[in-house]
């Protein structure tokens, strides 16, 4: 593997955010303190951040030449098969990467180890320099995570670390036909959720505690069902939200295991308002509308997450 350039994958921290809703720092402190929050918790995790970004700079310097991108400008960047990336933030955003990383390895690292869980952040910034290395060497270990892909009748394709939602662009409802393991019928619901192994403890894990929740309210019982998947798993669930059964939609389809030799197929039925997206990313999207025919399957391509010698297992 020869790798030539490091490609610094970052997002805009809360204060930043916050600086371009109201102009100015004095303004976006003002609004906070005024609403009773600690503005001095936004300058603290600012800080922290861009402390971690000046240090990855300086380290990668030493090896390689390297580029700092904002998330927002994955899905146009242009990577090479020469690059590896650097993800530096919180774990969505190794998520958000990973569907444009085209199979280059990525060295996740949590600039902010108080504030972020990290799991899917092997690295801190002390670290980072021995897995750096350990990468150029030739020395490391990955971890090789399954993606899904929605493909569409029109040759346009998403990938997902996580999981993809297919409905509706708002709170209304999603009409669309279901097939599946040699079944097919119509439904009208709030939308499908297809989790991969590294997203099933994510969107999915929702839906299952809300299943279970409703389950013990009603029937007094402990529920238990559950679900759990290695990042590995050459296997994607997905499951229908809120299905409604009338006289032109129908719900003995709701849920399901796809696999390489079994997608799930959908043909959209809405006029309008229909997306694909992955990874809570609703500005970058498909649209899915009444044409689109949709075919959700395991991608060919695998997000490849660097791991120091000390975490491969």
């Amino acid at each position: 593997m020869s790798i030539d350039n490091v490609i610094i994958v970052t997002h805009k921290t809360r204060l930043e955010l916050l600086i371009e809703r109201f102009n100015t720092k004095a303004q976006a402190r003002f609004y906070i303190e005024h609403s009773g929050g600690r503005f001095e918790e936004y300058e603290l995790e600012h800080d922290c951040i861009k402390k971690s970004l000046d240090e990855i700079q300086k380290l990668t310097n030493k090896h390689l030449k390297f580029k700092v991108i904002d998330r927002s400008f994955l899905p146009n960047f242009m990577f090479s098969a020469s690059d590896s990336i650097v993800v530096l933030g919180q774990d969505g955003l190794v998520a958000n990467t990973a569907k444009y990383a085209k199979g280059l390895p990525m060295i996740p690292v949590n600039p902010d180890p108080v504030r972020n869980d990290g799991v899917l952040l092997p690295f801190k910034v002390s670290s980072y320099e021995k897995g750096l290395l350990q990468l150029l060497e030739g020395k490391c270990g990955f971890s090789k995570v399954t993606m899904a892909e929605a493909k569409l009748n029109d040759g346009q394709s998403m990938l997902a670390f996580n999981d993809l939602f297919i409905g509706p662009s708002s709170h209304t409802s999603a009409r669309y036909q279901l097939s599946y393991k040699q079944q097919s019928e119509q439904q009208s619901s709030s939308g499908i959720i297809v989790s991969t192994g590294a997203g099933s403890t994510g969107w999915l894990s929702s839906l299952l505690n809300m299943a279970n929740g409703i389950y013990k309210s009603f029937d007094g019982k402990h529920a238990n069902l559950d679900i759990k998947m290695d990042w590995n798993e050459k296997n994607l669930i997905f499951v229908v939200r809120e299905p409604f059964k009338s006289q032109h939609s129908d719900i003995r389809i709701c849920a399901g295991i796809i696999s390489k030799s079994q997608p799930l197929n959908i043909e959209s039925y809405m006029p309008m308002n229909g997306k694909i997206f992955s990874d809570g990313l609703e500005d970058d999207y498909l649209q899915f509308n009444a044409g689109s025919i949709a075919e959700i399957g395991i991608a060919n391509e695998s997000a490849n997450i660097v791991l120091s010698q000390n975490n491969n297992s």
